[in-house]
C-alpha cells in the first residue's frame, strides 16, 4: 500500500479509514455515550497524513463535545448536541429532552484507493422515543497528498422531516444568547489548538468572523508532545435553507469550528421537507499562510 492509498476498515461499531499506513479518521457509527450527552456518530479521532492528533473526545469542559459531528442543540425544544439546553429565562439547564441519533444501517462503505465513500442511513428519535428525522449521510475521504501533507473530507446530508408537522432548527442564539450559534457539522480541536490563528476568505480572520459569512474558515495550531502544527480548513459549503451559512469560530476557550446552517435565525422545515447540507475540511499537516488558503480554497470549492 503506497502513502497515498485510501482503505476502510469495518470493526463493528467504527469504520477505520486509513491513508497508506496511518489511520486518518475513526467514524464511531454506534457509539457508548449517555444519554446525557445525545448519543450519536461522530469522528474522532481525526489525524493529519504524519498521525498529528486533529481532533478531541469529551473534554471536561463539554463531555458532549466527540471530534467532529453532526449537531443540532435546539430543534422544536429537543436538545441534540448534548449537556444542558440554554433559555433567556434560565440560562442553561439539564433537561428532559436530550435525543439521540441512532445508526439504522450503511448503504453502501466502498474504496478504490482515492477514495473513501461512506453512505449512511440514521434515524433522530427524541427523548420520549418518537421519530422525528430521516436522514441520508453521506462522508467521501479523498484528494490525499502526502506531497502537500494534506486529505478531504466532504459531509453531505439530507434530513427529512417524518414528524407530521413543522420541525424549527435554531440554537442558543436564536433562543437569546449572543454570539452562540452553533448547530450542525461541528468540529472541537485538540487542546493544543487553543489560541490557534483563524483566517478566513477575503483576506479576514481573527475571532470577529463569529457570526460572519465567508466561503471558508481555516484554524492553524501547534501540537503538543510533538514538533510542528497543522490547519483544518473548512468550507461553508452549501444549504438548501434560505437560511444563509454563518460561522460559529471560538480559539478561546477552546477551538471549534461549525458553519452554521441556523447561526441566528431558525429553519422552518414543513412536515415531509428536507434540509440539504454539504460541507467540506481540508486537513493540512503544516500550518498554513492566507496565501495558500486563498489557492486552497479555490482549489476545494464546493
Amino acid at each position: 500500500m503506497t502513502d497515498r492509498e485510501l482503505g476502510v476498515r469495518d470493526e463493528g461499531t467504527a469504520l477505520a479509514v486509513t491513508a497508506g499506513e496511518v489511520e486518518i479518521a475513526r467514524y464511531v457509527h454506534r457509539p457508548d455515550a449517555p444519554q446525557a450527552e445525545a448519543p450519536k456518530p461522530y469522528l474522532h479521532p481525526l489525524r493529519s497524513l504524519s498521525g498529528a492528533p486533529l481532533s478531541s473526545y469529551r473534554p471536561w469542559d463539554h463531555r458532549w463535545h466527540k471530534g467532529l459531528q453532526m449537531t443540532w442543540a435546539h430543534l422544536s425544544g429537543q436538545n441534540f448536541w448534548g449537556g444542558p439546553t440554554y433559555s433567556a429565562e434560565r440560562d442553561y439547564q439539564m433537561e428532559d429532552n436530550l435525543g439521540q441519533m441512532r445508526h439504522v444501517e450503511f448503504t453502501a462503505v466502498s474504496a478504490d484507493g482515492d477514495r473513501v465513500t461512506v453512505e449512511e442511513t440514521l434515524h433522530w428519535v427524541t427523548s420520549a422515543g418518537e421519530h422525528w428525522i430521516t436522514e441520508r449521510r453521506r462522508l467521501a475521504f479523498h484528494g490525499v497528498d502526502p506531497g502537500r501533507g494534506l486529505w478531504a473530507l466532504d459531509f453531505a446530508t439530507e434530513l427529512r422531516n417524518v414528524r407530521g408537522g413543522v420541525l424549527d432548527f435554531g440554537s442558543p442564539t436564536t433562543h437569546g444568547r449572543p454570539l452562540a450559534g452553533y448547530a450542525g457539522f461541528c468540529w472541537r480541536g485538540p487542546r493544543s489548538f487553543t489560541g490557534g490563528t483563524i483566517l478566513a476568505a477575503g483576506g479576514r480572520g481573527g475571532p470577529e468572523m463569529m457570526g460572519e459569512q465567508a466561503d471558508w474558515l481555516a484554524m492553524a495550531g501547534q501540537h503538543d508532545e510533538i514538533d510542528g502544527g497543522a490547519t483544518v480548513l473548512v468550507l461553508a459549503g452549501r444549504s438548501s435553507a434560505a437560511v444563509p451559512i454563518k460561522w460559529f469560530v471560538r480559539r478561546e476557550p477552546f477551538a471549534v469550528i461549525s458553519p452554521s446552517p441556523s447561526f441566528d435565525e431558525e429553519i422552518a422545515l414543513p412536515p415531509g421537507g428536507t434540509l440539504e447540507l454539504a460541507h467540506r475540511h481540508v486537513f493540512v499537516d503544516h500550518v498554513c499562510e492566507q496565501a495558500e488558503l486563498d489557492e486552497l480554497g479555490e482549489e476545494f470549492a464546493l
